[in-house]
């Protein structure tokens, strides 16, 4: 039975038709995403195909204080797709038009629902590429919301770097564009990066204008195997500290290798390992090579072992995306639960190895991976969900990877977004600035509409935050 008013589920049905849905499994479907967090279904699932219909979907459940929640490939992994209030789950996935490409201004416009995969099989052609890779095949739109990264942020950034511009709905139903598609501004608030990584809770993003690169001129991937973490983190250290631009360095420790080896039908060493890869023309490149070579040999790496053809990188970064799953599927009916924190990079060796010893002692199956030229690791956690033992177990060995990260300056998430998981660690990171975030939540959103219960714990009064 839906706890929407029968005015609005006749007002949503006759704006939307057979795009309005109050279909169990499709609540079901969109209650949830892809790790061990309880879901809370919505009450109805609207489809938008344009802003207008996030836009007019928007005004009927504001006019009846209805909370609304963006869905858009639903990978994410903290709980920001749980509808805690109910509402309406408004599912951007076929909004999915690249609406414009300057190949003269490497820059290009998509709706919300556009994959990262279909933007690079779009731009290829071109001899173009957008360059922020989460992993898991994600929506841009979602990606904006939550500030991805991935495995190429140590050379291109992130989510923050790359986007122009946004088009926005408001609480209110009312649509705004956030900037142009100049490379700098010095004209007013910069309100894109205030919803680049609000996670909802502040609009729905509907198109995003990006950053474009060209296709490098040549590429090439290498592994590196290590006697111990400790070793292939000194070598990544001193990768970054001496500025080397490579494209992607990846730490998988033992762990990892043994579960992507079986997940993925490969046959790599089993041992603590950085893998690489390198962007430019032949003759960087080769440089870059000689000279992370030069690093992995000092601290104690094995030989580089290539993958140059297109077909060898895609199968390596393929199986270092498969990560989480490799992980879980170590055990039946397991669910993922996958830690992210960032800290300085001179901090990364003492935080991993304080990880480490948090895992001796685990009961549960884990892997630690990241990408660790800016700082950033995981652990993924193959847990029973129906066990409360263990996920009391893994809450307290996240719960002190965080402590540990905020305590040399770092940062409770690096990439997946506080959503409800990490709600409880931000005022510790944060401090007093939680409460101008709040005040800012207010000022745009007084009901409390839009994606509530996410980011910031309570839906707090102006009046009792700032006299």
């Amino acid at each position: 039975m839906s706890a929407l008013s029968p005015a609005l589920i006749e007002a949503l049905y006759d704006r939307f038709g057979d795009r309005f849905s109050t279909s169990q499994p499709l609540r079901e479907q969109h209650g949830r995403g892809e790790s061990h967090h309880i879901a809370a279904i919505p009450d109805a699932i609207v489809f938008a195909e344009n802003t207008e219909d996030v836009a007019e979907t928007v005004r009927l459940c504001a006019a009846e204080g209805v909370p609304v929640i963006a869905f858009g490939a639903g990978t994410s992994l903290e709980g920001h797709l749980s509808a805690v209030r109910g509402g309406v789950s408004i599912d951007l996935s076929r909004m999915s038009q690249i609406v414009r490409i300057s190949a003269e201004d490497l820059d290009c416009t998509v709706e919300a629902g556009v994959t990262r995969e279909q933007l690079n099989a779009h731009l290829r052609d071109m001899g173009l590429f957008f360059p922020i890779d989460p992993g898991a095949n994600a929506s841009i739109g979602g990606m904006a919301s939550t500030r991805a990264s991935g495995t190429n942020a140590v050379r291109y950034g992130t989510m923050r770097e790359n986007v122009l511009s946004l088009t926005v709905v408001l609480p209110s139903g009312q649509i705004i564009r956030t900037g142009g598609r100049a490379r700098k501004s010095s004209a007013g608030y910069d309100l894109t990066r205030l919803f680049v990584g609000s996670e909802g809770t502040l609009g729905i993003i509907t198109e995003v204008t990006l950053r474009l690169y060209g296709i490098p001129e040549t590429t090439s991937a290498a592994l590196c195997s290590f006697e111990n973490v400790e070793q292939a983190i000194a070598a990544a250290i001193a990768v970054v500290q001496l500025g080397i631009p490579v494209a992607r360095m990846e730490l998988m420790d033992r762990g990892l290798i043994e579960a992507v080896n079986a997940y993925s039908n490969l046959s790599l060493k089993i041992e603590d390992t950085l893998a690489f890869e390198f962007h430019g023309s032949p003759a960087s490149v080769q440089e870059q090579v000689e000279m992370v070579a030069g690093i992995v040999g000092d601290n104690g790496g094995k030989d580089f072992e290539w993958a140059n053809t297109p077909e060898e990188r895609n199968r390596l970064w393929k199986a270092r995306h498969n990560a989480f799953y490799a992980v879980v599927s170590q055990r039946a009916n397991a669910k993922g639960w996958s830690s992210d924190v960032c800290v300085p990079v001179s901090q990364l060796s003492a935080c991993i190895l304080d990880t480490r010893e948090l895992l001796r002692s685990c009961s549960v199956p884990a892997a630690i991976l990241g990408h660790v030229g800016d700082g950033n690791y995981h652990v993924v956690f193959a847990v029973d969900p129906t066990s409360q033992a263990e996920l009391d177990e893994v809450a307290a060995i996240n719960k002190k990877m965080v402590e540990y990260a905020i305590s040399v300056d770092g940062t409770s998430t690096g990439e997946h977004g506080v959503g409800t998981g990490k709600i409880k660690y931000l005022r510790q990171e944060h401090g007093d600035a939680v409460d101008l975030m709040a005040v800012i939540k207010n000022a745009i959103d007084p009901k409390g509409i839009m994606n509530p219960g996410k980011v910031l714990p309570d839906h707090v009064s102006p009046a009792t935050i700032i006299p």
